[in-house]
């Protein structure tokens, strides 16, 4: 069967047609983002993988994947999430698992298999693009970090999740691309971490600290304070599962700092008592628009269609 999406190569073309995404593409995104007040952004967790009904999508695509990220632009998403690692000869590849099982048609350790043999393999559907035993095959091969970032430019963030201790990689990489402002990194921090966003790793690359919360009793407001003090300048903060009077306090002073916050409604949900994806689905605006109206303005989903058309509503 010919693969007619990538070369094997580690370059990549863009489709012929490609979707143009947000008005004012990636750059509008980013100024919204720059913004506190810029409004409700929606991330999308490993691209939009899940069928999109309401846009004539009904079938999956694989998670992490070209077909993904073509699918958020076509969305109107903001932001795509997408894992990195590194493969055992030193290309940085887009994928969750630290094994190839589960999500392609091959076996083994991302870390010790190369580049020749990671870009035969092919990338799994499943019901909602996860892959799995037994899910089909597609003919979306998996994407070296560079190929991403190609097909991403201009169009849409990635917010770059980095599965190992190879930060100063991923940003060498954003940097060669050029795509400084079009990415977000992120590495947690606890209550001894130094403001990272004026680290020399992250410095002029968009940064997110990722806030530890030991036990649900860390004081996630100093935290915050702590990574937002000058010179750092974050483009928000990402918030780890939390309880619901922790949101009140971190939110409180997010709004002093004048800084996002980023929580995840994954699931059962990251922030404790409001719910996750599947209560968002029956009534939204229990859950997105709760946290939107306690302080969050950066809400990551496995369900981006129904996110952005609840967004539409809001005033």
């Amino acid at each position: 069967m010919p693969i007619a999406f990538l070369a094997a190569a580690l370059t990549v073309a863009a489709p012929a047609s490609p979707s143009t995404g947000p008005a004012g593409g990636s750059a509008a995104i980013r100024a919204r983002l720059d913004d506190p007040r810029g409004g409700l952004i929606v991330a999308a967790h490993r691209g939009c993988h899940a069928p999109a009904p309401h846009h004539g999508l009904g079938a999956s695509v694989p998670e992490n994947s070209r077909a993904a990220l073509e699918r958020c632009v076509a969305l109107g998403v903001d932001v795509m999430e997408v894992d990195v690692r590194r493969s055992a000869d030193g290309v940085l590849v887009i994928l969750h698992d630290a094994t190839v099982d589960r999500t392609t048609d091959g076996q083994g350790a991302v870390d010790r298999l190369g580049w020749a043999e990671l870009q035969r393999l092919h990338l799994r559907l499943g019901a909602e693009g996860e892959g799995g035993d037994g899910a089909a095959v597609s003919e979306e091969r998996l994407l070296t970090l560079d190929q991403m970032l190609a097909l991403a430019r201009g169009r849409i963030l990635l917010n770059l999740d980095v599965k190992a201790n190879i930060y100063a990689e991923v940003a060498a990489a954003v940097r060669r691309a050029r795509m400084e402002q079009a990415i977000i990194l992120k590495s947690e921090v606890g209550a001894d971490t130094p403001a990272m966003a004026a680290e020399p790793t992250f410095a002029g690359v968009g940064y997110m600290p990722i806030l530890l919360n030991p036990g649900r009793r860390a004081d996630l407001a100093a935290l915050l304070r702590r990574q937002t003090a000058a010179p750092a300048h974050p483009l928000g903060v990402e918030l780890p599962r939390l309880g619901a009077a922790q949101l009140v306090q971190v939110s409180a002073a997010a709004r002093a700092c004048g800084v996002r916050l980023w929580v995840n409604s994954l699931w059962e949900g990251f922030a404790a008592g409001y719910g996750g994806d599947r209560e968002a689905l029956r009534d939204p605006d229990a859950v997105w628009g709760r946290l939107y109206r306690d302080g969050v303005s950066i809400i990551q989903t496995d369900e981006p269609e129904a996110l952005l058309r609840y967004r539409a509503t809001l005033r």
